[in-house]
């Protein structure tokens, strides 16, 4: 009933029905997805991006979009993608006053515990992470307790408030350095049991403990699957993320973070290669790599993929989806996010 009641209100305002004459004026963008998106679906799609397009001009707004949202979204309204460090950063530089985060919860979260001022919307309050799911404040308390004296560095997909638990964040692209950038001989990593166990292997001058949390996407795949894939598809190039588990990552020929294999495979530019990652990674360069041809297996990401064009539509015509934090929370976990951000950037200069 409330979709429905969406739809006659979007319905009522904007040119919404298929069209395919409108798909036809707007093939500067469907060029960048013309491999993975067909022609019918885009002129089903075309409406909403030129609807969410023009709205974005009226509401002084940008769009943060992850690399696991579906081409439409990635290439038809984002105003900057990248992998979670990226859109971080770019929270701080935007100037607008509405961020809508086309990603999971605590994305929108992050945005606003750095944007105080801005308006922050999610298209969709129930996207949230198996991982962020995982730990809770009370958790990185018991690991603080169980090693007395170790720095907690926090993968920043968890909460504000187990942020603000923490001594610093990190992402998959900048882990390894900020693990090995800290003081002591142990430190403590949650929630991301596999990420923690893939940079205990990069950082063997530390003891590296960790939670026991997981990435429902990323653990599915498993050792035996890569050997099986590559008898079955000889000279395909396997690319893994490194939250999946250190046995997968081994059978690999390159892994890396979300941008990082971005990097790798304009860089490369294999044959045949196969994403060990979330399905829309290969949909959304697929245009930009025409020489490269991405193989199967993936694995969908139910939560990102609760983020749509008519969400995202509807978020920005009735300004709802606003994402708060508490704000001592964010005060904390602000210095624990920019702590991350701050080194990245040392890391890079």
């Amino acid at each position: 009933m409330r979709d429905t009641i969406r739809e006659r209100e979007l319905a009522s305002h904007y040119a919404l029905s298929p069209s395919p004459e409108l798909a036809a004026e707007m093939h500067d963008i469907y060029a960048r997805m013309e491999r993975v998106v067909a022609p019918p679906d885009w002129a089903i799609y075309a409406p909403y991006v030129a609807a969410i397009n023009a709205l974005k001009k009226k509401r002084n707004a940008v769009i943060l979009a992850h690399n696991y949202m579906t081409p439409e979204i990635f290439h038809g309204i984002a105003d900057f993608v990248g992998d979670s460090l990226q859109l971080a950063i770019k929270a701080t530089e935007v100037d607008a006053d509405v961020i809508v985060q086309c990603g999971v919860h605590f994305m929108a979260e992050t945005s606003k515990i750095l944007n105080p001022p801005k308006t922050v919307l999610i298209p969709d309050m129930e996207a949230g992470c198996s991982l962020a799911e995982s730990i809770t404040a009370e958790g990185v308390a018991e690991m603080r307790a169980r090693y007395p004296g170790a720095p907690v560095v926090t993968y920043v997909n968890t909460t504000a408030e187990v942020k603000a638990a923490s001594d610093i964040c990190c992402t998959s692209s900048n882990a390894a350095q900020i693990v090995a950038a800290m003081d002591g001989d142990t430190v403590i990593m949650t929630p991301d049991k596999y990420l923690a166990q893939n940079v205990a292997k990069e950082v063997p001058g530390k003891r590296v403990v960790w939670w026991e949390g997981s990435c429902i996407v990323h653990e599915r795949y498993t050792a035996k699957d890569i050997q099986d894939f590559r008898e079955w598809n000889p000279g395909t190039q396997i690319i893994t993320h490194p939250e999946c588990t250190p046995e997968v990552v081994a059978e690999a020929d390159f892994s890396g973070s979300t941008s990082g294999i971005l990097d790798y495979v304009h860089r490369e530019k294999p044959r045949k290669a196969m994403l060990v990652t979330e399905c829309s990674m290969a949909s959304n360069i697929a245009d930009e790599l025409p020489e490269v041809e991405f193989v199967g297996p993936c694995n969908m990401c139910p939560y990102m993929k609760k983020i749509t064009l008519e969400k995202v539509l509807w978020a920005l015509h009735s300004m709802s989806g606003a994402v708060e934090v508490e704000p001592q929370v964010a005060a904390k976990a602000r210095i624990a996010v920019e702590r991350m951000i701050d080194l990245s950037r040392k890391f890079a200069s």
